[in-house]
């Protein structure tokens, strides 16, 4: 079986042959992503502005809808979580709409650690998968052995997946070494002695990276240090997910995947509420990855609210009328 560490080497020495260097050193770090090209900052604020004007209707939309609801990680990260609020928002992942039983479920439900429990048994065989959020979510300030402590015990209670922070002040800092790291622990934390290993979605919390350039950059440095997946943002800070940020996140993929042969998935997370919005960005995911892309497995929403208006769409495509306010649960 292949021990913690080798994780580590694995990646480390995959960096290493992409890098072209003997050693993974910040020096190096710094000279390959700023090689990366820059950002047309006022081409892809277009195109994503023009990607978002297309217009999806009837059989498309229906069908966009029940993929949206089916990339759905259901999120609830408040101070004042209950058992009971996890219990029902489980209940609601399972069955979305008790009139319809063809409803698609979401992909997960996203608590923090210390519900992971909780959720784990409420979602029982259904095949959603718990999601966790670690490593001293939002703000990542804590030492390493925290960090991983946090990941390890999410993962003992049973987390499919870790949705983890990097260490923004490293990053603007220019420390990329540290961060780089940090993933590379993370990941190994991941890891179980039945080989169902956790996946990890790295969030760069692009509201705070200032440039689009330094997205590009974090994107590829989360995915050298093996993230399953990157993810915009914690929904703590604002902006969060937007468009441009989100096309920037899904050309690293597709490009990464070009030239590694390594698919990563990206979530966006944070201020999608409507549907209109989801379809907004199926349709970029669709034009800039691909449909590859186009899959619970490589496109997730993080979200709490977006479930209840897709809700709503789908019902009034079924039936040709809106639904009072009641029609779906307060999350």
């Amino acid at each position: 079986m292949t021990t913690l560490a080798s994780v580590g080497e694995r990646t480390t020495e995959r960096a290493r042959d992409i890098l072209g260097v003997g050693r993974v050193t910040n020096r190096a770090l710094t000279t390959w992503l700023h090689g990366l090209p820059g950002v047309d900052q006022v081409g892809c604020e277009a195109r994503a502005a023009g990607l978002g004007t297309r217009s999806i209707k009837t059989t498309a939309k229906a069908w966009g809808i029940d993929m949206a609801i089916s990339m759905i990680d259901l999120t609830t990260l408040e101070g004042a979580d209950t058992p009971g609020k996890v219990r029902s928002l489980c209940a609601k992942a399972r069955v979305p709409d008790p009139t319809d039983a063809s409803t698609p479920r979401p992909a997960a439900i996203c608590v923090y650690g210390d519900m992971v429990a909780i959720a784990r048994e409420a979602l029982g065989d259904s095949g959603i998968h718990v999601a966790a959020v670690a490593t001293a979510f939002p703000s990542g300030r804590a030492s390493m052995p925290v960090k991983l402590t946090d990941t390890a015990d999410a993962v003992a209670a049973g987390a499919d997946e870790i949705d983890m922070v990097i260490d923004r002040g490293a990053f603007l800092a220019g420390d990329y070494l540290t961060v780089f790291e940090e993933i590379v622990a993370v990941k190994e934390a991941c890891r179980r002695p039945d080989g169902h290993d956790a996946h990890l979605k790295v969030i760069m919390e692009t509201g705070e990276l200032v440039t689009y350039d330094n997205v590009r950059r974090a994107s590829y440095l989360s995915m050298l240090a093996g993230g399953d997946f990157i993810k915009t943002s914690t929904g703590k800070v604002q902006p969060a997910a937007t468009l441009p940020v989100t096309l920037i996140m899904l050309e690293a993929v597709r490009d990464w995947q070009e030239s590694t042969g390594v698919q990563i998935g990206v979530k966006p997370a944070g201020g999608i509420r409507t549907s209109k919005d989801a379809l907004k960005y199926l349709v970029m995911v669709s034009e800039i990855a691909g449909d590859d892309w186009m899959d619970p497995d490589w496109f997730r929403f993080g979200a709490s609210s977006l479930l209840n208006d897709l809700l709503l769409q789908r019902q009034k495509l079924r039936t040709g009328a809106y639904s009072g306010p009641d029609y779906v649960t307060l999350d």
